[in-house]
Protein backbone atom coordinates (compact mmCIF):
# COMPACT_ATOMS: atom_id res chain seq x y z
CA UNK A 1 0.00 0.00 0.00
CA UNK A 2 1.72 3.73 -1.42
CA UNK A 3 2.15 6.09 1.84
CA UNK A 4 -0.47 8.69 0.19
CA UNK A 5 -3.25 5.67 0.31
CA UNK A 6 -1.89 4.40 3.82
CA UNK A 7 -2.22 7.99 5.36
CA UNK A 8 -5.63 8.83 3.95
CA UNK A 9 -7.24 5.90 5.88
CA UNK A 10 -5.59 6.30 8.73
CA UNK A 11 -6.46 10.03 9.07
CA UNK A 12 -9.96 9.55 7.93
CA UNK A 13 -10.40 6.51 10.37
CA UNK A 14 -9.92 8.73 13.77
CA UNK A 15 -12.78 10.00 15.38
CA UNK A 16 -11.72 13.81 14.45
CA UNK A 17 -11.17 13.04 10.34
CA UNK A 18 -8.46 14.58 9.22
CA UNK A 19 -6.10 15.25 5.95
CA UNK A 20 -2.32 15.87 6.04
CA UNK A 21 -1.49 19.09 4.21
CA UNK A 22 1.98 17.57 2.28
CA UNK A 23 -0.15 16.09 -0.07
CA UNK A 24 -1.86 19.66 -1.17
CA UNK A 25 0.70 19.42 -3.36
CA UNK A 26 0.55 17.55 -6.43
CA UNK A 27 0.28 19.58 -10.10
CA UNK A 28 -3.33 21.18 -9.75
CA UNK A 29 -2.07 22.39 -5.82
CA UNK A 30 0.83 23.65 -6.85
CA UNK A 31 -0.60 25.81 -9.52
CA UNK A 32 -3.30 27.23 -6.92
CA UNK A 33 -0.78 27.23 -4.02
CA UNK A 34 0.97 29.99 -6.82
CA UNK A 35 -2.81 31.69 -7.41
CA UNK A 36 -2.96 32.11 -3.68
CA UNK A 37 0.87 33.78 -3.09
CA UNK A 38 -0.51 36.12 -6.17
CA UNK A 39 -3.33 37.20 -4.35
CA UNK A 40 -4.02 40.78 -2.82
CA UNK A 41 -4.80 39.48 0.80
CA UNK A 42 -2.22 36.97 0.76
CA UNK A 43 0.27 38.76 2.65
CA UNK A 44 3.09 36.26 3.97
CA UNK A 45 5.13 35.81 0.59
CA UNK A 46 5.29 39.61 -0.15
CA UNK A 47 6.38 40.65 3.26
CA UNK A 48 8.76 38.38 3.68
CA UNK A 49 10.62 38.62 0.09
CA UNK A 50 10.74 42.53 1.19
CA UNK A 51 12.30 41.57 3.85
CA UNK A 52 15.28 39.88 1.51
CA UNK A 53 14.86 42.48 -1.25
CA UNK A 54 15.42 45.46 0.91
CA UNK A 55 18.23 43.65 3.76
CA UNK A 56 20.21 41.04 1.74
CA UNK A 57 23.25 42.85 2.60
CA UNK A 58 22.53 43.11 6.83
CA UNK A 59 21.24 39.49 6.39
CA UNK A 60 24.80 38.20 4.36
CA UNK A 61 26.74 40.12 7.22
CA UNK A 62 24.71 38.61 10.50
CA UNK A 63 24.91 34.92 9.03
CA UNK A 64 28.36 35.49 7.88
CA UNK A 65 28.91 35.81 11.72
CA UNK A 66 32.36 35.65 11.42
CA UNK A 67 32.72 32.20 9.70
CA UNK A 68 35.34 32.11 7.30
CA UNK A 69 33.81 29.12 5.41
CA UNK A 70 30.08 27.90 5.87
CA UNK A 71 27.65 26.06 4.28
CA UNK A 72 23.87 27.61 3.40
CA UNK A 73 21.21 24.91 3.95
CA UNK A 74 17.78 25.84 3.30
CA UNK A 75 14.80 23.51 4.38
CA UNK A 76 12.37 23.36 1.60
CA UNK A 77 13.61 25.47 -0.65
CA UNK A 78 11.52 25.62 -3.35
CA UNK A 79 12.61 28.13 -6.34
CA UNK A 80 14.83 29.78 -3.92
CA UNK A 81 13.69 33.41 -5.14
CA UNK A 82 13.75 35.11 -1.66
CA UNK A 83 17.01 33.37 -1.18
CA UNK A 84 18.56 34.26 -4.30
CA UNK A 85 19.07 37.88 -3.19
CA UNK A 86 21.16 36.92 -0.22
CA UNK A 87 23.12 34.22 -2.23
CA UNK A 88 24.34 36.74 -4.94
CA UNK A 89 25.11 39.05 -2.20
CA UNK A 90 27.61 36.20 -0.55
CA UNK A 91 28.85 35.84 -3.95
CA UNK A 92 29.40 39.01 -4.79
CA UNK A 93 30.96 39.83 -1.57
CA UNK A 94 33.22 36.39 -2.09
CA UNK A 95 32.05 35.14 0.82
CA UNK A 96 33.81 30.94 1.15
CA UNK A 97 30.21 29.09 0.98
CA UNK A 98 28.41 26.19 -0.38
CA UNK A 99 24.22 26.22 -1.06
CA UNK A 100 22.87 23.18 -0.05
CA UNK A 101 18.81 23.53 -0.89
CA UNK A 102 17.22 20.83 0.83
CA UNK A 103 13.70 20.02 -1.52
CA UNK A 104 11.20 16.49 -1.42
CA UNK A 105 11.26 17.17 -5.08
CA UNK A 106 13.82 15.95 -7.11
CA UNK A 107 12.59 18.04 -9.89
CA UNK A 108 13.29 21.55 -8.16
CA UNK A 109 16.80 20.51 -6.77
CA UNK A 110 17.74 19.43 -10.63
CA UNK A 111 16.13 22.97 -11.52
CA UNK A 112 18.16 25.02 -8.38
CA UNK A 113 21.18 22.96 -9.50
CA UNK A 114 21.34 23.76 -12.79
CA UNK A 115 19.76 27.08 -13.19
CA UNK A 116 21.11 29.35 -10.28
CA UNK A 117 24.64 28.99 -11.03
CA UNK A 118 23.85 30.29 -14.28
CA UNK A 119 22.06 33.47 -12.61
CA UNK A 120 24.42 33.55 -9.91
CA UNK A 121 27.86 33.17 -11.72
CA UNK A 122 30.31 31.40 -8.58
CA UNK A 123 27.80 30.29 -6.79
CA UNK A 124 28.45 26.54 -5.31
CA UNK A 125 25.21 24.52 -5.52
CA UNK A 126 25.09 20.94 -3.80
CA UNK A 127 21.27 19.76 -3.75
CA UNK A 128 20.06 17.18 -1.37
CA UNK A 129 16.77 15.66 -2.37
CA UNK A 130 14.70 14.20 0.55
CA UNK A 131 12.98 14.57 4.20
CA UNK A 132 14.75 17.47 5.98
CA UNK A 133 16.04 15.72 8.72
CA UNK A 134 17.48 12.79 6.63
CA UNK A 135 19.03 15.68 4.65
CA UNK A 136 20.27 17.77 7.02
CA UNK A 137 21.97 14.13 8.46
CA UNK A 138 24.15 14.03 4.71
CA UNK A 139 25.30 17.88 4.37
CA UNK A 140 26.88 16.99 8.50
CA UNK A 141 28.37 13.87 6.64
CA UNK A 142 29.51 15.18 3.36
CA UNK A 143 31.06 18.52 4.80
CA UNK A 144 32.07 19.19 8.31
CA UNK A 145 31.76 23.06 7.95
CA UNK A 146 30.05 25.23 9.90
CA UNK A 147 26.39 25.81 8.98
CA UNK A 148 23.66 28.45 8.55
CA UNK A 149 20.61 26.80 8.62
CA UNK A 150 17.42 28.73 6.89
CA UNK A 151 13.54 27.77 6.48
CA UNK A 152 11.76 30.36 5.38
CA UNK A 153 8.00 30.83 3.97
CA UNK A 154 6.35 30.48 7.62
CA UNK A 155 6.41 27.14 6.88
CA UNK A 156 7.11 26.75 10.72
CA UNK A 157 3.60 27.59 11.24
CA UNK A 158 2.42 24.43 9.38
CA UNK A 159 3.27 22.98 12.84
CA UNK A 160 1.31 23.51 16.05
CA UNK A 161 3.19 25.90 19.03
CA UNK A 162 4.02 21.92 20.51
CA UNK A 163 5.44 20.57 17.31
CA UNK A 164 7.29 23.15 16.57
CA UNK A 165 9.17 23.33 19.22
CA UNK A 166 10.10 19.71 18.88
CA UNK A 167 10.84 20.34 15.22
CA UNK A 168 13.34 23.50 16.55
CA UNK A 169 15.03 21.52 18.74
CA UNK A 170 15.51 18.24 16.00
CA UNK A 171 17.43 21.27 14.29
CA UNK A 172 19.17 21.82 17.13
CA UNK A 173 20.07 18.55 18.25
CA UNK A 174 21.74 18.36 14.09
CA UNK A 175 23.67 21.39 14.86
CA UNK A 176 27.11 22.28 16.48
CA UNK A 177 27.44 25.43 19.22
CA UNK A 178 27.63 28.73 17.25
CA UNK A 179 25.80 27.63 14.00
CA UNK A 180 23.20 29.64 13.26
CA UNK A 181 19.16 28.98 11.92
CA UNK A 182 17.07 32.40 10.08
CA UNK A 183 13.20 31.29 10.43
CA UNK A 184 10.74 32.59 9.17
CA UNK A 185 7.44 33.96 11.32
CA UNK A 186 4.41 34.89 10.55
CA UNK A 187 3.36 37.45 13.47
CA UNK A 188 -0.22 38.04 15.09
CA UNK A 189 -1.92 41.19 13.49
CA UNK A 190 -5.84 41.98 12.95
CA UNK A 191 -7.26 39.52 12.96
CA UNK A 192 -9.64 40.40 9.62
CA UNK A 193 -6.20 41.02 7.75
CA UNK A 194 -5.01 37.33 8.35
CA UNK A 195 -8.35 35.23 8.31
CA UNK A 196 -9.01 37.26 4.47
CA UNK A 197 -5.15 35.37 3.67
CA UNK A 198 -7.22 32.17 4.35
CA UNK A 199 -10.35 32.64 2.62
CA UNK A 200 -9.50 34.97 -0.44
CA UNK A 201 -12.34 36.27 -2.82
CA UNK A 202 -11.43 34.56 -5.55
CA UNK A 203 -11.30 31.14 -3.92
CA UNK A 204 -8.03 30.06 -4.39
CA UNK A 205 -7.46 28.80 -0.88
CA UNK A 206 -10.96 27.10 -1.20
CA UNK A 207 -9.88 25.62 -4.27
CA UNK A 208 -6.63 24.75 -2.95
CA UNK A 209 -7.97 22.93 0.06
CA UNK A 210 -10.96 20.86 -2.08
CA UNK A 211 -8.31 19.49 -4.64
CA UNK A 212 -6.95 16.86 -2.35
CA UNK A 213 -10.73 15.56 -2.71
CA UNK A 214 -9.62 15.40 -6.02
CA UNK A 215 -6.50 14.08 -5.92
CA UNK A 216 -7.81 11.23 -3.85
CA UNK A 217 -10.70 10.63 -5.85
CA UNK A 218 -7.71 10.34 -9.38
CA UNK A 219 -5.03 9.04 -7.66
CA UNK A 220 -6.58 6.11 -4.74
CA UNK A 221 -10.31 5.33 -6.68
CA UNK A 222 -11.92 7.43 -3.88
CA UNK A 223 -15.35 8.83 -4.90
CA UNK A 224 -15.72 11.91 -3.08
CA UNK A 225 -18.56 14.19 -4.68
CA UNK A 226 -16.18 17.19 -3.94
CA UNK A 227 -19.36 19.86 -4.56
CA UNK A 228 -20.88 18.49 -1.29
CA UNK A 229 -17.85 19.67 1.10
CA UNK A 230 -17.11 23.68 1.72
CA UNK A 231 -14.19 25.12 3.20
CA UNK A 232 -14.10 26.98 6.08
CA UNK A 233 -11.25 29.06 7.54
CA UNK A 234 -11.12 29.98 11.97
CA UNK A 235 -8.49 32.37 13.34
CA UNK A 236 -8.66 32.51 16.85
CA UNK A 237 -6.49 35.69 17.75
CA UNK A 238 -5.51 34.85 21.15
CA UNK A 239 -3.83 31.38 20.15
CA UNK A 240 -2.77 32.64 16.82
CA UNK A 241 -3.93 29.41 15.88
CA UNK A 242 -5.66 29.76 11.95
CA UNK A 243 -7.09 26.71 10.73
CA UNK A 244 -8.89 25.20 7.90
CA UNK A 245 -11.55 22.62 7.49
CA UNK A 246 -13.72 20.93 5.16
CA UNK A 247 -17.33 20.78 6.24
CA UNK A 248 -19.74 18.37 4.57
CA UNK A 249 -22.84 19.58 3.70
CA UNK A 250 -24.86 16.58 4.21
CA UNK A 251 -25.21 12.75 5.34
CA UNK A 252 -22.80 10.69 2.98
CA UNK A 253 -20.10 7.85 2.40
CA UNK A 254 -17.29 8.08 0.58
CA UNK A 255 -15.45 5.01 -0.51
CA UNK A 256 -11.44 4.87 -0.65
CA UNK A 257 -9.69 1.92 -1.78
CA UNK A 258 -11.91 -0.87 0.42
CA UNK A 259 -13.46 1.02 3.08
CA UNK A 260 -16.06 3.69 3.86
CA UNK A 261 -16.31 6.35 5.73
CA UNK A 262 -19.39 7.81 6.78
CA UNK A 263 -20.16 11.68 6.87
CA UNK A 264 -22.56 13.56 9.02
CA UNK A 265 -23.74 16.72 7.90
CA UNK A 266 -21.94 19.87 9.36
CA UNK A 267 -19.11 17.24 10.34
CA UNK A 268 -15.59 18.63 9.20
CA UNK A 269 -12.37 17.28 8.17
CA UNK A 270 -9.12 19.19 9.30
CA UNK A 271 -6.96 20.77 6.97
CA UNK A 272 -4.32 22.34 8.17
CA UNK A 273 -3.16 25.21 10.54
CA UNK A 274 -1.09 28.02 10.22
CA UNK A 275 0.26 29.35 13.13
CA UNK A 276 0.39 33.04 13.98
CA UNK A 277 3.43 34.19 16.50
CA UNK A 278 4.28 37.31 18.88
CA UNK A 279 7.84 38.11 19.10
CA UNK A 280 7.90 37.57 22.89
CA UNK A 281 6.73 33.56 22.04
CA UNK A 282 9.46 33.41 19.31
CA UNK A 283 11.94 34.63 21.64
CA UNK A 284 10.75 32.06 24.32
CA UNK A 285 10.87 29.07 21.44
CA UNK A 286 14.49 30.20 20.58
CA UNK A 287 15.21 29.60 24.42
CA UNK A 288 13.60 26.38 25.09
CA UNK A 289 14.85 24.89 21.71
CA UNK A 290 18.30 25.64 22.47
CA UNK A 291 19.11 28.67 20.54
CA UNK A 292 19.45 32.41 21.75
CA UNK A 293 17.95 35.21 19.77
CA UNK A 294 20.93 36.68 17.59
CA UNK A 295 18.19 39.66 16.04
CA UNK A 296 15.19 40.11 14.24
CA UNK A 297 14.41 41.56 10.58
CA UNK A 298 10.74 42.76 9.74
CA UNK A 299 8.96 43.74 6.71
CA UNK A 300 8.50 47.57 6.88
CA UNK A 301 4.41 46.68 8.56
CA UNK A 302 6.14 44.63 10.89
CA UNK A 303 3.73 41.78 9.39
CA UNK A 304 6.38 38.85 9.02
CA UNK A 305 9.63 38.52 10.61
CA UNK A 306 12.95 36.46 9.64
CA UNK A 307 14.50 35.93 13.07
CA UNK A 308 18.26 34.58 13.54
CA UNK A 309 19.01 31.88 16.16
CA UNK A 310 22.63 30.77 17.27
CA UNK A 311 22.96 27.37 18.84
CA UNK A 312 24.26 27.78 22.14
Amino acid sequence: MNQFLKEVLHDLSQPQKTLNAKYFYDGKGDKLFQEIMNCPEYYPTNCEKEIFRERFKDLAVTLKNGFNTFDLVEMGAGDATKSSYLLKELVDTQVDFTYMPIDISSTMIAHLEQTLPEKIKGLKVQGLNGEYFDMLEKANRVSSRKKVVMLLGGNIGNETPENAIGFCRKIRASLQEGDLVLIGFDLKKNPHTILAAYNDAAGFTRDFNLNLLHRINDELGGDFKVSQFQHYPNYDPITGACKSYLVSKKNQKVNIADQTFQFHENEVIYMEISQKYSIPEVENMAKISGFKTVTHFYDHKKWFVDTVWQCV
